[in-house]
């Protein structure tokens, strides 16, 4: 039913105050009222960019349940700001200058913006690699990664073991990502084929501290095939850190993840922890016991889901 005059002024009014202060998933409901758009017609409109976004993540964004972060969720944002008739980066900048969570605040600890910012560096540096979405035709059975923390606590090396089941034939290689913590330096990072792999091409971006490198498994996988490799990122550039977390893009296999601190610095108290994206609340906190002997703490997700899982801990 079409807004009466009133109902109309009413609305861009509210629209331009959400535009002016926010939150995102305000200013988002309020202008898909304004235009007095139905969900499903949000969705058709955005298909027509070529983007592809479900009618219950428009609902979850325009509700706060969800923030959009994936590279394909900020070009719906973008499609959506000329769709819905808005000034540009209108939206993008709610999301971007969100006000950020006290965990996010501290030093070594990601904050949202970043996570956004990175998100947008590595759909490019994905393209420069030829690398479709949805994982290169590969599906994950395990993945066991071991991170070592440096004595000046700092993120010192990640080691991940994979095994993968092609699901198309042809199947050659694996692209493999790394975040560094802020204030690293790509440039001085190294990435090390361990097993059953050599390294291809390799991509850094300094502003924010990723790095994304071309496995090569020298044999063609055919559909249904099995794969086990190994491989390392020397990193060490930057700072204290106080986190290791893994995003997945969609539900796999296992994951165990170990982060063992060297030079018998341990901290006083690490726990485990998962978000469904990196704008929501975090929760499944669990607290973790950190082995005196060995010197690490270890999670393991017998089948993960979309989204974000990791470790924190706190110095003394």
């Amino acid at each position: 039913m079409p807004y009466a005059p009133q109902q109309a002024d009413i609305a861009t009014v509210e629209l331009d105050t959400a535009l002016r202060g926010g939150p995102f998933h305000v200013a988002l409901r309020a202008a898909i009222a304004a235009r007095g758009l139905p969900l499903q017609r949000v969705q058709h409109h955005l298909s027509r960019y070529g983007v592809r976004v479900g009618v219950t993540s428009l609902s979850y964004w325009q509700q706060g349940a969800r923030r959009p972060q994936r590279p394909e969720s900020l070009r719906a944002v973008r499609a959506l700001e000329e769709i819905l008739r808005l000034p540009d980066e209108s939206l993008i900048r709610l999301l971007t200058e969100a006000e950020e969570r006290p965990d996010a605040r501290r030093a070594g600890v990601r904050s949202y913006r970043s996570l956004v910012e990175a998100s947008d560096v590595l759909r490019g540096l994905l393209a420069e690699l030829d690398c479709p979405p949805g994982g290169g035709g590969l599906h994950t059975l395990g993945h066991h990664e071991r991170v070592r923390i440096g004595p000046r606590r700092e993120l010192a090396e990640r080691e991940s073991q994979h095994i993968v089941r092609a699901h198309r034939d042809g199947v050659d290689r694996f692209v493999a990502v790394h975040h560094g913590d802020p204030g690293c330096v790509p440039e001085r990072m190294a990435v090390h084929a361990l097993e059953n792999c050599r390294t291809g091409r390799i991509r850094r971006h300094h502003g924010t501290g990723v790095l994304v490198a071309e496995l090569l498994f020298d044999t063609r996988l055919r559909a249904g095939d099995t794969f086990l490799f190994r491989y390392g990122v020397e990193d060490g550039t930057a700072g204290v850190t106080r986190e290791c977390l893994r995003e997945f893009d969609s539900a796999g296999g296992q994951y165990a993840l170990q982060v063992r601190f060297a030079g018998g610095v341990l901290p006083v108290r690490c726990h485990r922890f998962t978000q469904a994206s990196a704008a929501a609340p975090r929760g499944g906190r669990q607290e973790l016991p950190v082995s005196a002997r060995h010197h690490s703490v270890h999670l393991v997700e017998a089948r993960v889901r979309s989204g974000i899982v990791g470790i924190g801990w706190d110095w003394e």
